[in-house]
């Protein structure tokens, strides 16, 4: 069983219907919940699962109960995703033609990796490595 996400980086983004679409499509995130904001294409809550463990949080900039999270910025966000299926989920980033920002590669400390940018600029680091 997999076990219950404890953390959750939370990003924004400014048109988050069509990033939900590619972290779940071409990453392979699984969509769990997604709350329409008041406007048209506006997400005021989204939390997507990822299927070995762990997940993330995510809404459209600009909503009015935004509270802490309305001083984020679309694009400063960064994650780090483990997984065993790396190459498969490399295959899937280049067929979208999503921004690959570090080469597929094995590091020194065993994570075979890769880094990419989505479309409004987060930074996404898939890789084996599950720390020590």
């Amino acid at each position: 069983m997999t076990p219950q996400p404890t953390v959750w980086p939370a990003l924004r983004y400014d048109d988050a219907p069509r990033a939900i679409r590619f972290l779940v499509d071409v990453l392979g995130f699984e969509e769990t919940l997604v709350v329409p904001g008041s406007a048209e294409r506006e997400v005021a809550h989204a939390e997507l699962r990822w299927p070995e463990g762990g997940g993330v949080m995510l809404g459209s900039t600009g909503g009015p109960d935004d509270g802490v999270h309305d001083a984020m910025k679309p694009g400063t966000g960064a994650v780090y995703v483990v997984s065993d299926r790396v190459d498969e989920i490399h295959r899937r980033v280049r067929a979208a033609g999503a921004e690959i920002t570090l080469a597929l590669h094995d590091t020194e400390y065993g994570s075979h990796t890769f880094s990419l940018r989505d479309g409004e600029g987060n930074s996404w680091t898939v890789g084996t490595y599950r720390g020590a």
